[in-house]
C-alpha cells in the first residue's frame, strides 16, 4: 500500500492540578470547558491511551493498529525488526499555569525491581512566560544524604538546579535527572513510552479532589542519579534538539520547500512558529501530523514567510 497523504490523530486532552487554558487560547487546541488541562497527548500507543487517525484512508484506526499491521507503509520498512510492541515514543504538549512535582522516572536497570517503567525525555521551550524557570539536576556538590535531609525539613527547592526557561531552546531529561517545570512554561515533550514517574515532593499543595497527592520518596531516592549536577540549556545551533536512542528531534528553519522524508522512513512534525503547508492541508503554531515513509514525494512548504518545525523521528534499529 502506497500512501500520498499526511496523517493526523486527535489529541487526548489532560486534566491536571497545574494546568491551564493556554492550549486552547495559544494553540487552539480544543479542551473540555472550564477543566485544568495541563498536557495533550498529540501521539500514544498505550493500554489506557491511545491516539486515533482523523479522516484519510487510516480514519479511525488507532496508532497501535498502524504500528501493528501497517508498519512498512506508515513508519517504514527500517522498523520491521524494531522490538517494541508497542510505537516507543510519546508526544505531548505541556501547558504549566502552577508548576509541576519535584520528580523523577526511573532508569533502565532499576525499573523492573520498582514496577515501573524507564523514561528518558526532552523538553522544548515553545513559549515562556516572564520569568518561568526550571529545575533540573542537583546543585553541585549536593549529596544523597544532603538531599535526604532536605526531604524530611522540607527544604528540597534549596538542593536543585533552578534554569530560567528560554524560548526556542531545549533541554534533555535522562531517566534518573531530578526535574520539575515550573509555572508560565508552554512546552513540546517527546518520551519514551513510559507514565512512571516518582514525585519526591509537591511544594505541599493537594491535588484535584482536594487531597496532598500520593510522594514517592523510596521509589524517588532508589532512581534519582546523585551525580547529575547542573545540566544547561541546549540551543539546537547544529539543528539536533535531541538525539538518544530512543528519538531524534531536530529543528527545521523553513524559507522555502523542503523534503519531509529521508532513509525510506516517516517524520512526526510539529509547527513551531509561522505556518507549513504539506500534502495539501496548512497548519499553524502547534500542529502535529506524520508523513508516512510511503509519502516520499511530501514536502514542507512555508506560507507567508519563514516557519520553524520541529521533526522528529526513530533510530533506525542496529543490525545484530
Amino acid at each position: 500500500m502506497s500512501l500520498s497523504e499526511i496523517i493526523q490523530f486527535e489529541p487526548l486532552a489532560m486534566e491536571r492540578v497545574w494546568g491551564g487554558r493556554r492550549l486552547d487560547t495559544v494553540l487552539g487546541k480544543k479542551l473540555p470547558p472550564g477543566a485544568p488541562v495541563g498536557e495533550s497527548w498529540e501521539l500514544v500507543d498505550r493500554e489506557d491511551a491511545q491516539s486515533v487517525v482523523h479522516g484519510g484512508v487510516f480514519s479511525g484506526a488507532t496508532l497501535h493498529q498502524l504500528w501493528s499491521a501497517h508498519r512498512a507503509e506508515v513508519f517504514g520498512g527500517v522498523y520491521a525488526s524494531h522490538p517494541a510492541k508497542r510505537f516507543p515514543v510519546l508526544i505531548k504538549i505541556l501547558d504549566a499555569r502552577d508548576r509541576l512535582s519535584v520528580q523523577v522516572h526511573p532508569p533502565a536497570n532499576v525499573a523492573p525491581a520498582l514496577r515501573g517503567e524507564p523514561k528518558t525525555e526532552m523538553w522544548y521551550f515553545l513559549q515562556c512566560q516572564p520569568g518561568a524557570a526550571i529545575y533540573a539536576g542537583l546543585k553541585r556538590g549536593v549529596a544523597r544524604t544532603d538531599f535526604e535531609a532536605a526531604i524530611q525539613q522540607g527544604e528540597v527547592e534549596r538542593q536543585l538546579h533552578r534554569l530560567d526557561a528560554v524560548e526556542g531552546r531545549s533541554i534533555f531529561i535522562p531517566s534518573g535527572r531530578l526535574h520539575a517545570i515550573g509555572e508560565g512554561c508552554l512546552i513540546v515533550e517527546v518520551q519514551q513510552n513510559s507514565d512512571t514517574t516518582y514525585r519526591v515532593f509537591d511544594w505541599n499543595r493537594n491535588g484535584l479532589d482536594g487531597k496532598p497527592r500520593d510522594l514517592h520518596i523510596d521509589e524517588s531516592l532508589a532512581s534519582i542519579d546523585f551525580d547529575d549536577f547542573e545540566p544547561g540549556l541546549d540551543d539546537g545551533a547544529d539543528g539536533i534538539v535531541a538525539a538518544c536512542e530512543y528519538f531524534l528531534v531536530e529543528k527545521w528553519d523553513l524559507s522555502e520547500a523542503s523534503p519531509a522524508l529521508d532513509g525510506g522512513r516517516f517524520a512526526f512534525f510539529t509547527v513551531v512558529s509561522g505556518q507549513v503547508d504539506c500534502g495539501g492541508k496548512v497548519f499553524g503554531p502547534g500542529s502535529m501530523f506524520l508523513v508516512p515513509a510511503s509519502f516520499a514525494e511530501a514536502r514542507l512548504k512555508p506560507l507567508a514567510g519563514p516557519a520553524q518545525v520541529l521533526r522528529t523521528t526513530l533510530p533506525v534499529p542496529r543490525k545484530i
